[in-house]
């Protein structure tokens, strides 16, 4: 965790005006990113009156040749561990049955869908994280991720459009930027702004409790911030459409065991499935 006084380096790929602005450095292929997941999202249902958070690619995976099987093997195991450390499921079985040569078209795609506005990347983000870690699909092939911006209700024909435009190259090459002058080297990194332009962010690197987060939003406003009450588990589900038992557990502060229990009432009642994946849990919200 570290002083930043760089701000400047990012004027011009600022999101909407809310007292804290949050740089998340994020890859597709990182599985820190997909484990960090279930912190996120309570920290967004409780604070995110007070933050936008920006996703900023780092591209520090997407600048690898992934084509040589020792780094293959690498990545595989760092998957199955990171899976098995946070319980949100990444199969490390992908790179040896259907490996990613490249995750570059992945990363510009990204890019494409935030042209269609700061939901629509995020939604499309999430359903690239989901085919890529529980789905094992090769998310650099154009056909996947056509498929992916369609399950993230897209427009289809903008995005194809999109995927190939220099606008999306561009937004991409201001993340690369943005990353190398704020000396970003490891992911996932957050950094933490406030309206200050003179004061200095907060760089916050890996993953930490969720309590740490919110020590640094009290410290960036200056004030405890007031907590908004979690939503109904059903809302939170209806919503976010297919999460994690840990994501629940994380959210909710219920144990694991707990989720399942409830998850199973549930199945009864028609309204979630179960999506078994090799790490853990997922469930599926079945709209009435």
């Amino acid at each position: 965790m570290s002083s930043l006084n760089n701000k400047k380096a990012i004027q011009g790929c600022k999101p909407d005006k809310k007292p804290l602005e949050i740089y998340m450095f994020i890859d597709p292929l990182c599985p820190e990113c997909w484990a960090l997941e279930p912190i996120l999202k309570k920290l967004q249902i409780q604070y995110g009156q007070y933050f936008r958070i920006k996703n900023v690619l780092s591209g520090k995976l997407t600048s690898l040749n992934l084509s040589n099987k020792k780094k293959q093997e690498n990545i595989a195991t760092q998957w199955e561990k990171t899976a098995s450390r946070s319980g949100m499921s990444c199969d490390g079985n992908l790179w040896y049955e259907n490996p990613i040569d490249s995750p570059y078209l992945a990363s510009i795609a990204i890019k494409a869908a935030e042209l269609q506005g700061r939901h629509a990347g995020i939604r499309f983000f999430r359903k690239l994280q989901e085919t890529l870690f529980l789905g094992k699909q090769d998310v650099s092939n154009l056909e996947v991720l056509t498929g992916i911006a369609s399950n993230s209700k897209l427009d289809l024909k903008e995005f194809q459009s999109d995927i190939h435009s220099e606008s999306a190259a561009k937004a991409l090459q201001c993340d690369l930027r943005i990353t190398a002058e704020m000396d970003v080297e490891e992911i996932p990194t957050l950094v933490f702004f406030n309206e200050n332009i003179e004061d200095e962010g907060i760089k916050v690197t890996g993953m930490y409790s969720y309590e740490v987060y919110v020590q640094i939003l009290e410290e960036m406003l200056s004030s405890i911030p007031e907590p908004q009450p979690l939503p109904p588990l059903e809302h939170f589900l209806e919503y976010y459409q297919m999460v994690a038992t840990k994501e629940i557990s994380v959210v909710y502060d219920m144990s694991m065991l707990q989720v399942e229990k409830n998850m199973k009432k549930w199945i009864l009642q028609k309204k979630v499935e179960k999506v078994s994946v090799k790490h853990g849990t997922f469930w599926r919200y079945l709209s009435s």
